[in-house]
């Protein structure tokens, strides 16, 4: 089959615009009903666009080409065959007219080669077709023309090697010539089913056993064709489905694409605004507890610092994976330990789960338990599994706990999800809730889908936290599932490679102790200038700062700085944020502020994470404060610079 050259200025597949003129050309969505291979209903050529009409007419006229082609051959063999027992001035004559045109039609092709490049689908078809047809119609004529050459002189055996001949032209045609039926149908009519006619005087004396023969040959070379003809159409329709389906993939994945840079663009660019807040908020409880002289606030406080370090963490873990996602960083595996990991996340959902009424507990995994992994995705999947457990179970409670799994990979459970690697530990989230069941395990991780008595329980949410359970495990390569019993409740596991600490390395908490402690660290003695233009942290720093006992100033911009430098404060500590509303660069202003003040130590304060001049500022060796600040490490930075 011989396929159409690509011509760009051709109309696409489901096009009515350049419908050749007089044609009944439907839009190509009304034929859309008809477009299952197994239908009943027959397709009209008309029913498909300009280009698969194209299409067929290519593979039509190619044939009736190749047969013109390779009729030389034949002629030249019945017309010596013939001329054995007869004179065959005439055979010969049809011999050589078949040669000049076959010579013809393969110059004439050249023209219709240029026009497949040059013309538009509907003009290609309003030129050619009726030149196929004219073509089929002479092809036709010129094969039946031995049955009026031969008449009255023709022998039996040529009689039937020409009419045996003839036949096997005929079905070879039928089955490839039949993309255009019209076509095919002037090329069978004015071959065969003429000769035909004439077999009462090409057999005299065997016509009565021939004749019914030919005639049963003639009904079924045209139920052939039309079956033929509904098998090329409706490939042809196929494709050009296909071919919409895949525009419309394309489209979609475009638009799921673009719609993912946007959400991503808007992480970024807001994420110094949305990490301002969180900011304040943790030098504001720190200030709190410095200043705190109730016992009974010491554990409410304690509480309070947690939910905001975990928030911060948090909020860290979904812009990672949107960075991620977006392809700008790779996940970074490293050794995790399990024990300080689950008691963070337990801590964040302890205060949900005692409104609720719900026990929330912990088994306490060994001390050897730490697995390979990228914690930001880990802990962000942990969150949605707790997260999930709690809001769909009425009553009862939720366990979070860690099983160790043999090197041999024995007792490997049953349930979505693969089974778990050897050496490996199994992290579990276990609840007494709605459960699943079997025809949903597949779907419970796909986005947005929610269970009917997920629905009944809690309709908030868009069913994306166990999809960003799902994508956070693929990420890390670990495996993921769950058991469940309808009614009853489930467990939710995840399974991650086992690792071991480098010597002599202690691996800590996710979560520092410092970072959640509610003991007031202890007072430091020193000189600080803090560029900060935000109302709201500026309070903050205000509020952290004398708690802390630092004699601190607080500027908004480069002008306001070297005023109070020129007004005589010597800082030994310079704090600037990036983005500042002057439009001033806090990373320009650092520089000339430590130009001006050698004896200082200075470092960015800002809640941007892929600023130029901050990367340019970590290049270069300077340090860089990340929002919202771990009051900890910032009480133990301004410690060493205050030092004498």
């Amino acid at each position: 089959m011989t396929t159409t050259p690509n011509r760009a200025p051709h109309s696409t597949p489901g096009s009515t615009a350049n419908a050749s003129p007089g044609s009944t050309t439907a839009a190509h969505s009304s034929a859309q009903p008809s477009l299952e291979p197994s239908t009943a209903i027959p397709i009209l050529e008309e029913a498909i666009s300009p280009a698969g009409r194209a299409q067929l007419l290519e593979m039509t006229y190619s044939r009736i080409r190749l047969s013109i082609t390779v009729l030389p051959v034949i002629t030249f063999c019945l017309s010596w065959f013939y001329a054995q027992s007869h004179d065959a001035l005439g055979m010969w004559l049809w011999c050589a007219f078949y040669i000049c045109f076959a010579i013809g039609i393969r110059l004439h092709h050249r023209s219709y080669v240029r026009d497949q490049t040059a013309l538009s689908d509907a003009n290609l078809l309003a030129k050619w077709q009726p030149f196929t047809q004219k073509l089929a119609i002479v092809h036709g004529l010129a094969l039946a023309a031995p049955a009026f050459i031969t008449l009255g002189k023709t022998p039996f055996d040529f009689g039937i090697l020409f009419l045996l001949t003839l036949a096997a032209i005929t079905a070879g045609n039928a089955t490839h010539q039949t993309p255009v039926l019209g076509i095919f149908w002037r090329f069978f009519i004015a071959g065969w089913n003429l000769t035909v006619v004439m077999v009462y005087w090409m057999f005299p004396q065997h016509w009565q056993y021939i004749l019914p023969m030919t005639v049963m040959y003639t009904f079924l070379m045209y139920r052939h064709a039309r079956m033929a003809n509904q098998f090329f159409i409706k490939q042809i329709v196929l494709e050009e489905r296909s071919i919409e389906l895949a525009a419309q993939y394309k489209a979609a994945k475009d638009q799921a694409e673009e719609a993912l840079s946007a959400k991503n663009q808007f992480l970024t660019t807001a994420s110094h605004d949305l990490r301002q807040p969180v900011h304040s908020m943790g030098m504001l409880i720190e200030a709190i507890v410095q200043r705190n002289e109730q016992a009974s606030l010491v554990p409410l406080l304690g509480d309070l610092k947690s939910s905001v370090h975990s928030v911060n963490l948090m909020f860290n873990s979904l812009l990672d994976l949107s960075k991620i996602e977006s392809g700008i960083v790779a996940t970074q595996t490293s050794p995790v330990p399990l024990a300080g990991l689950l008691r963070d996340v337990t801590a964040l959902f302890r205060e949900e789960a005692q409104r609720r009424g719900l026990q929330l507990r912990m088994r306490a995994p060994k001390a050897h338990a730490v697995v390979q992994a990228d914690v930001s995705l880990l802990r962000q999947a942990l969150v949605n599994l707790v997260q999930n457990a709690l809001r769909y179970t009425k009553t009862g409670g939720v366990l979070v706990a860690v099983r160790e799994r043999a090197a041999t990979g024995a007792g490997a459970d049953t349930g979505a999800g693969s089974g778990p690697p050897t050496g490996a530990w199994k992290i579990e989230v276990w609840d007494t809730g709605v459960g699943v069941s079997n025809q949903e395990r597949e779907q419970i991780y796909t986005p947005f889908y929610r269970n009917e008595n997920a629905w009944q329980i809690d309709s908030a949410g868009h069913g994306l936290g166990l999809a960003i359970v799902a994508r956070c495990a693929k990420l890390m390569g670990a495996t993921y599932g769950l058991t469940s019993s309808l009614g009853h409740g489930s467990r939710f596991w995840l399974t991650l490679p086992a690792s071991t600490a480098a010597d002599g390395l202690a691996l800590q908490s996710h979560t520092s102790p410092e970072a959640t402690a509610i003991t007031p660290l202890r007072p430091l003695h020193g000189n600080c200038l803090v560029v900060e233009d935000d109302p709201l942290v500026s309070a903050a720093w205000v509020a952290l700062l004398q708690a802390w006992q630092v004699n601190a100033r607080f500027v908004t911009n480069a002008t306001e700085a070297f005023a109070t430098i020129d007004a005589g404060f010597a800082p030994q500590a310079i704090l600037c944020d990036q983005r500042l509303r002057s439009g001033e660069s806090g990373f320009d202003i650092l520089r000339a502020l430590l130009a001006r003040c050698p004896d200082a130590s200075g470092a960015m304060v800002s809640g941007e994470y892929n600023a130029p001049e901050l990367v340019q500022a970590e290049s270069d060796g300077y340090l860089v404060l990340r929002k919202p600040l771990e009051v900890a490490d910032l009480h133990e930075v301004l410690a060493r610079w205050f030092e004498p």
